[in-house]
Order: structure tokens, then C-alpha cells, then sequence
């Protein structure tokens, strides 16, 4: 327990974290890989040259120092972050370097400002963070690898199947190349995998959504080939798996993991809103709701640019039609012409919050987006703003673990 001067010194450091939060970060990771390059191998480094590490990270280091005499308030934001540590292999030992790095990091940027009696008190209060943080995750390593079928760090499987779902995203089929039972999993987790990328110096570590419905011998994922624009280079590690990658291919694989996930102990109606390849867990929790027999009202809600980029839609289409309880709703930005003669959406542009109110969505319902963060973004706000409750509303980005918007965006944009 921290005594009550150390939270107090703690307290006072809020607003400078707000104001140099991302400097302290920038500092921190460049100070990490320097002294500890072999860290690449389970850092992001996409997403350390976009920046977003560093926020990710920024608004963890405020949350905490906001809450520190009430750390059971960040628990949540604990246990996301917790799921993607436990799939990367992060354990108790990284912490200490983390630590170190990061004081060392606030040192240098506030410079005179961090006196010794701040610097202390940050010590001591990293130390029970990172305890919550630890113990935390130790319980998630020990039910991953106590789970029927489970297995601790990364275990190989083999691609049985690859099959195009459109023009962008491919599903990948996998089994364990052992033959051994597989884990079980909660509609709307992830697998994380380390991939050896020949010319890589280091290992690529990424997380991909799984996207059918647990209780099979395999595992599907589906990844969309992030191409390059605008002067940003196409995604490394997708346009491996799309390319190069082909049946009979191993892999390396950590047990699955993420908090995103189903409640399927509710009998509340069920509104899944995604955008591009965020359908993918979606596509899980839909499939779980069919197999399992249940009866709730589900609506599924996808964005795409075009027929061509819309993975799943023939089977989404074909569950509705077959199920009376499940609706479909398409939204294309940039319809075809093929899309128009075939009447293959219900609506030609973006979601926004007045077609959003013209479809009626139940106040009751239970919400679940995942997409690329400004489409979450605006879809989270327009139904806030239609008085749907922040708690029915959960949501998956994929990137580092954020909040789509702060309490205080959240109540000028509502008044």
C-alpha cells in the first residue's frame, strides 16, 4: 500500500502527465529499445513509428496516477491490457526494465521540475502498479495453460485452409500441427502470433480476431492485406499472411485471449455495428448466437467501401435469411455498379446518427463495435447521443488499447 504523502506527491504530477505525457512516452520507448533492442521483438513497431504506443501508453501512466488511491478503477483497463500481455509473452521480469526506463524517461523531460521527492514517490508507485498488473496476469497464464486444450507461450499450428472472402480479406483455417485438442474460446477473442518474416531483424507480433464460433478442431482468423497510401507503405505482416503464406504453413500461436467478448448469459437483443474487417469477431459472437440455438434479437450492422472488400457477406446474408430473429443491414460508402443492380445494400454512403435513429434500435439492446477507431468513434457517439447507455455499448480496436472518448468529450458532446 502506498502512504497517504506518496499519494498525495502522485496526485499533484496529474496535470504535467497530462500536459507531457506523450514527451515522457516518446522518451521512454527510446530509452527502452536502445538499452533493450531484443524488446522489438514483442513491441509493435507499426505502431510505435505512427505514435500510437505512446498515447496508448500516456493515457495509461494518467489513468493510474489519477486513480492511484483507487487503483480498483483502472481493474478494467488492467485486464484488456492484461489479455494482450498474457498473448505476447510479457512477463513479471519486463517490468522492472519498463520501470526503470520510464523514471529515467520523466527525469529527462521534466527536468528540474522532477525533483528526487517526485521521482520517489513515482517509484514507489510504479512498484504497485506493476504488482496489479503482474498478479493480474499471472492468473491469465496459469487458465490459459490449465484450460482443456490449453498451452502456455506459443504453440504450433498449421494453415489446413485459405480461402478468399474478398477482394481484401482471406480467412485462414488452423490446427495445432501436435494433432491435440485446442482451447476453448469466448466469441469476440483473438490469437496473437509471432511471425518469422525472412529480411525482418526482429519478429512481428500481432493479434487477429477469431472469426467463427467456438467448439470446432480449428481455429479461423481473417485478415484484411492493409495496402499502402497516401506516402504510408502497405502492412508488413498482412501482406505476408495474403502473399506469401499457403496451406501447410506453420505457425507460431499463443493460446486466445481479450476481454471484447459476448455475453451469452443475456437474453437482451444483441446490435453487432462493424466497419471493414472489424467484422470479424462479430462474425464469431453472430455464428455463437446460431449454433448455440438462442433466440435473441440480432441485428448486423456492417460498413464497407464496396461489394468487393465486404468479407462474409454471403454467409451473414444467408443466417438471416434462414433465421427470423437475425437482420442484416449493409452500408456501402462507394457502392458499384454490380452492388446497385443487385440491390446488395441497404444504405449508399457512412452510418451517421440519423439513419442510425430511422432504424429504430432498441434502447434494451446489448451494442458491440469494432472497426477502424474514427468509425467506432462516431458510431459510439451517435448512440450515446440517442440515450443509449455507455454500459450497453462495448467495443474492440484494433491498435492499441485506448478509449474512444473521454468522459468529458462525452458530456460537452451530449449537452
Amino acid at each position: 500500500m502506498l502512504d497517504f504523502k506518496t499519494k498525495e506527491i502522485i496526485k499533484r504530477t496529474v496535470p504535467v502527465l497530462e500536459a507531457h505525457g506523450e514527451a515522457i512516452t516518446t522518451r521512454f520507448y527510446q530509452r527502452l529499445f536502445t538499452r533493450h533492442p531484443e524488446l522489438k521483438n514483442i513491441f509493435n513497431q507499426t505502431h510505435q513509428r505512427e505514435g500510437k504506443q505512446q498515447r496508448a501508453l500516456a493515457e495509461a501512466v494518467y489513468a493510474a496516477a489519477l486513480h492511484i488511491d483507487r487503483l480498483e478503477e483502472i481493474l478494467p483497463v488492467v485486464q484488456r491490457v492484461g489479455h494482450k500481455h498474457r498473448g505476447l509473452g510479457v512477463k513479471p521480469e519486463h517490468y522492472p526494465i519498463v520501470g526503470e526506463n520510464l523514471l529515467a524517461a520523466i527525469r529527462e523531460v521534466l527536468g528540474e521540475a522532477a525533483t528526487d521527492e517526485i521521482i520517489e514517490a513515482w517509484e514507489k508507485a510504479y512498484k504497485v502498479i506493476a504488482d496489479v498488473f503482474i498478479q493480474v496476469e499471472k492468473d491469465m497464464y496459469e487458465k490459459a495453460e490449465e484450460k482443456a486444450g490449453g498451452w502456455d507461450g506459443f504453440r504450433h499450428f498449421v494453415i489446413r485452409k485459405k480461402i478468399k472472402e474478398s477482394e481484401v480479406i482471406t480467412s485462414f483455417y488452423l490446427q495445432p500441427e501436435d494433432g491435440g485438442p485446442i482451447a476453448d474460446f469466448l466469441p469476440g477473442q483473438y490469437l496473437t502470433f509471432k511471425m518469422e518474416i525472412p529480411g525482418e531483424t526482429y519478429t512481428h507480433m500481432r493479434h487477429y480476431s477469431l472469426s467463427d464460433a467456438p467448439g470446432k478442431d480449428y481455429y479461423r482468423i481473417s485478415i484484411k492485406r492493409e495496402e499502402g497510401r497516401d506516402g504510408k507503405p502497405g502492412g508488413i505482416v498482412s501482406n505476408y499472411w495474403h502473399d506469401q503464406l499457403q496451406e501447410g504453413d506453420r505457425l507460431a500461436v499463443s493460446a486466445p485471449a481479450g476481454d471484447f467478448v459476448l455475453d451469452t448469459s443475456s437474453d437482451c437483443p444483441v446490435v453487432l455495428i462493424s466497419g471493414g474487417v472489424g467484422l470479424t469477431p462479430l462474425v464469431s459472437m453472430l455464428n455463437t448466437l446460431v449454433e448455440t440455438g438462442s433466440g435473441r434479437d440480432v441485428t448486423f450492422i456492417h460498413a464497407a467501401q464496396s461489394g468487393r472488400h465486404h468479407g462474409m457477406k454471403k454467409h451473414v446474408r444467408e443466417l438471416a435469411e434462414k433465421h427470423s430473429n437475425i437482420h442484416s443491414l449493409v452500408c456501402y460508402e462507394r457502392p458499384t455498379d454490380e452492388d446497385r443492380q443487385e440491390g446488395a445494400y441497404d444504405r449508399e454512403g457512412r452510418i451517421d446518427g440519423e439513419w442510425l435513429k430511422e432504424i429504430n434500435l432498441s434502447p434494451d439492446a446489448e451494442y458491440y463495435l469494432c472497426g477502424p477507431a474514427p468509425f467506432m468513434k462516431s458510431i459510439y457517439l451517435a448512440l450515446t447521443q440517442q440515450g443509449i447507455s455507455a454500459e450497453r455499448i462495448r467495443y474492440e480496436i484494433f491498435g492499441p488499447t485506448n478509449e474512444l472518448v473521454d468522459q468529458k468529450e462525452l458530456e460537452t458532446l451530449q449537452s
